[in-house]
């Protein structure tokens, strides 16, 4: 069966309630060893989005910080967990210095704050979630597969995206 790439999808979500069904429903579809790119301004819910897929795999409440100073978190749960952010790059070649192939390659989810920095040494197979402030705590989510595998975890979604938008 032949699966056309879909461009993107986008999702409302109204408030953190939202945020965290939606963190939910991602964290059921999404294999290991995927890379999801997250990309969007300061204060946008990039961390809180990785905090909302941690408490689906089973990490403690109050773990998952933002990794701008750190750069790197890892967290063990149900799934492991990398957590990237690029923010304080000087250039986007250092974010080569954080050995991310390694955690590409691993048994675990990747995310990547501030993706759109350092694309160029992101796998080409990915997800991408650009995250919009709409208000306080509302958001519009545009998720752009990059590949076929992103392509099928955006299709499985599809119900989740589809429940929350009403």
């Amino acid at each position: 069966m032949s699966m056309k790439t879909p461009e993107f999808s986008s999702i409302e979500l109204r408030d953190e309630s939202a945020t965290d069904a939606f963190g939910k429903a991602l964290a059921a579809v999404l294999p290991t060893s995927v890379v999801v790119g997250l990309i969007g301004p300061l204060g946008a819910g990039k961390t809180r989005l990785v905090q909302a897929i941690a408490r689906a795999a089973d990490i403690e409440d109050g773990i998952v910080a933002s990794p701008t100073f750190v750069l790197v978190h890892e967290y063990q749960g149900r799934v492991p967990i990398f957590h990237f952010d690029a923010y304080r790059l000087a250039k986007p070649e250092e974010f080569l210095g954080l050995g991310p192939e390694e955690y590409f390659s691993g048994r675990g989810w990747t995310f990547v704050e501030w993706a759109d920095r350092v694309s160029a040494y992101l796998p080409k197979e990915r997800l991408d979630i650009v995250i919009e402030p709409t208000g306080s705590t509302s958001r519009r989510l545009t998720l752009i597969p990059q590949g076929l595998l992103a392509a099928e975890i955006v299709e499985r979604l599809k119900p989740a995206i589809n429940a929350t938008s009403r």
